[in-house]
């Protein structure tokens, strides 16, 4: 695994480092909040993310510890991606990264029943986002 070259010992560098561009965040975010689990799913998203960039993401992800991937039952050459711990710890910083933006991108933003979720209880909607990920 190719290791992440630092810039200085700051968290928030070190994060931006790994993540580098919005398409591993859009990934995590696809498989946290619409269950999509494989290639073709990502690739329909609406950012439209390019196959090149996709394979490269889902790569480093995996080689990164925060999906696993294996391939489906009903399809030999068909890979279903799923998240780990490590990518399950990261749904607190994906609902407030959502909630932030939604502040600022009115009326458009996270809608609907998980940001009047979040509203009331940010906690514990964080915690059911996690337990429903990791089938419980």
């Amino acid at each position: 695994m190719k290791e992440i070259k630092k810039r200085s010992e700051c968290p928030l560098s070190y994060t931006l480092d790994f993540f580098g561009d919005k398409w591993s965040l859009l990934i995590i975010r696809d498989m946290m909040l619409e269950g999509k689990s494989n290639y073709g799913d990502f690739l329909s998203s609406d950012e439209k993310i390019a196959t090149n960039i996709l394979a490269d993401r889902l790569i480093m992800l995996e080689n990164y510890g925060f999906i696993t991937k294996q391939v489906a039952e009903d399809k030999k050459s068909k890979f279903v991606y799923t998240l780990t711990e490590k990518g399950i710890s990261l749904v607190p910083v994906i609902m407030e990264i959502g909630l932030w933006g939604s502040q600022f991108n009115y009326p458009v933003g996270l809608t609907g029943e998980l940001m009047n979720d979040l509203k009331k209880d940010r906690e514990g909607t964080i915690g059911k986002v996690q337990e429903k990920l990791r089938g419980k």
